[in-house]
């Protein structure tokens, strides 16, 4: 898995659905300390995948890029400590 990073996306603003452009992602909930165990998903042949522990519809988008989402500001960045 070098080389590959697996993108994370959080769901702050409580979306019913979010569009991103991967397939293979990481959903971490929302924001520490409310997130949940970030856990892998795998669309695989389908287009659309829910989390099984926020209920987050994730919909690819192939027009999207690996860093963007709709609606905006749905991918997570780890903060320093």
């Amino acid at each position: 898995m070098a080389g590959h990073t697996i993108p994370h996306f959080q769901n702050d603003g409580g979306h019913r659905m979010i569009e991103i452009g991967v397939k293979e992602f990481m959903c971490t909930g929302a924001s520490v300390p409310f997130d949940h165990p970030h856990i892998f998903i795998d669309m695989g042949d389908e287009n659309e995948k829910v989390c099984s522990y926020c209920s987050t519809l994730y919909r690819y988008d192939s027009s999207l890029k690996a860093t963007q989402t709709n609606p905006p500001g749905c991918v997570f960045h780890v903060k320093a400590a």
